[in-house]
Parts: C-alpha cells; sequence; structure tokens
C-alpha cells in the first residue's frame, strides 16, 4: 500500500532514473542483485516518489496461484471470489513488486506470465471466465537473487522477457554505505572513525563470499546494525561479534574464527 513515510534511499548508481524512465515508457523492470544491496528500499522509494500504491508479493516454494489470483470464499453462506494481489493491482494501476522472482514454482510463474505479456489481461478461471485487464499505469517491478542463494532457480527466458529493462544492483562503494548509515544514525566523529572500520571488515568479508571464501555475505542492515550498537555505547570489538562474526557459527568453529581473527585485528 502506499507508504506514509519517505523511505531513505541514496540512489549512487541512477537507478532511480532509469526506473522512472522505464515507469513512463510503461517498460516492466527486474532488478538483480545480492540480498542487502538495497533493492527492496530502492521499490519503496520510488513507489513514494511516484505517489503510486505498492502491493508486494513475497516468492517462496509455499507461494500459491492462489496468493497472486485469489479464491473463491462463502461469506455468509454467498460464494464469493476474494481477489489476490496481482488482480487488485492490475485493477487499481498500482505497482507491483514481485520479490524474490525467481523462488517461485514453475506453476506460478506460468500463471503470472499470462497476465505480463503485451496484453496485459488475465482470464480468471476461478471466477467464471471474466478477463481482467490492466489499467494503462499499472507497473510491474521485479527482484531476483543470484543462483548462489539457496532457493533460487533459473527463470524461464519467456518470462524474462517480460521484463526488458534489468537494473543490477551491487555493495555500494565505501563512502555510499557510510552515507547510507549517515541516513539512519547521527554519528559522532569517533564513532564514524569506528563505523569506516565496521564497513572495511564487511567489505572483506563479502569479497571473501563471493570467492566462497566464506559462507555468508553480510548487507548494509548488518553495518547500520553495528552503527547503533556502537550509538547506545557497546564496545566495537563486542559490537563487531554480535553483528558480523556470530552468524558463522552455524558453518562451524573454523568460519567464526575466520571472521573473529579479522575483527580482533580491526577492534583491537
Amino acid at each position: 500500500m502506499l507508504s506514509q513515510v519517505e523511505p531513505v534511499y541514496i540512489d549512487w548508481n541512477n537507478s532511480l532514473e532509469i526506473l522512472n524512465k522505464a515507469y513512463d515508457a510503461g517498460i516492466f523492470v527486474l532488478i538483480i542483485g545480492a540480498k542487502g544491496t538495497g533493492k527492496t528500499t530502492l521499490v519503496r522509494k520510488f513507489a513514494h516518489m511516484r505517489n503510486k500504491e505498492l502491493y508486494t508479493i513475497n516468492f517462496s516454494l509455499r507461494t500459491r496461484e492462489s496468493h497472486l489470483i485469489g479464491m473463491q470464499t462463502i461469506h455468509n453462506g454467498n460464494v464469493e471470489f476474494v481477489e489476490g494481489l496481482l488482480i487488485k493491482s492490475m485493477k487499481n494501476g498500482s505497482i507491483l513488486y514481485l520479490d524474490e522472482l525467481n523462488a517461485a514454482e514453475a506453476d506460478v510463474l506460468l500463471r503470472l506470465d499470462e497476465a505480463l505479456d503485451d496484453r496485459r489481461q488475465i482470464v480468471l478461471k476461478e471466477a467464471g471466465g471474466q478477463i481482467i485487464k490492466a489499467r494503462d499505469d499499472w507497473f510491474v517491478i521485479a527482484t531476483i537473487n543470484p543462483l548462489s542463494h539457496m532457493g533460487t532457480k533459473e527463470l524461464p527466458p519467456q518470462l524474462l522477457s517480460r521484463f526488458p529493462v534489468r537494473i543490477r544492483m551491487e555493495y555500494p562503494p565505501a563512502e555510499t554505505e557510510m552515507k547510507i548509515i549517515g541516513a539512519h544514525v547521527q554519528l559522532s566523529s569517533k564513532d564514524e572513525e569506528i563505523v569506516r572500520r565496521a564497513v572495511k571488515l564487511a567489505n572483506t568479508l563479502r569479497e571473501a563470499a563471493s570467492v566462497e571464501e566464506l559462507y555468508y555475505s553480510p548487507s548494509i542492515r548488518e553495518s547500520i546494525a553495528f552503527a547503533k550498537l556502537i550509538k547506545q555505547g557497546v564496545a566495537p570489538k563486542l559490537a563487531a561479534e554480535a553483528v558480523f562474526a556470530n552468524v558463522y557459527e552455524q558453518w562451524g568453529e573454523t568460519e567464526y574464527r575466520k571472521v573473529m581473527d579479522l575483527i580482533t585485528s580491526l577492534f583491537s
């Protein structure tokens, strides 16, 4: 739905400009990037800028056609059709956000593809064959994670072609990440120096994960969480252990120790 609070987003790679131009041209957009690179924040910021309602479908193996289309229900003894988010967004001319689209099952993607072709319409076999045609201002943005992420799979080429504009999201440069953190946490000059070391740590861990030396890549959320703990007076090494190191315990002591050695070198 329409957000009343403007999301904090620093557009360091001109993604908002691409989204705006694609919207004006009526071209659907696919955003590709690892978790925590700001994909969802970008979409929320764009919807707020355009003053548009935002309907979000978070895809997983449990997502069914009924979540998109709707279903027949009994209300006060009468059979009624309750519309899903896909149908609502088409009828309202809203922005439809398909989050982690490449985690959806094949039958769900097939039904979605029907609505995304050039006709922008769908036949409701669940409601007597009624045809729903999208308003002209209906807009769809999808995000996908790299195939290295658990639960993801390749999207069919036909579905990929429904999103001719593709935005690649990466972790921002260190200075931009500091600006993002600064938008969430007001830091003193002393705290800022400590947070810079945490950003350096986060980027080191991301690089290690990209070449499969480590299993996990910390997101910008974690850098912000670290800054918030520092703001609350938590010691830097303890904050870094809580935010960056402890998660690696699930892959064993060796992974955890690798990260703790880095933390010790930066915050001893």
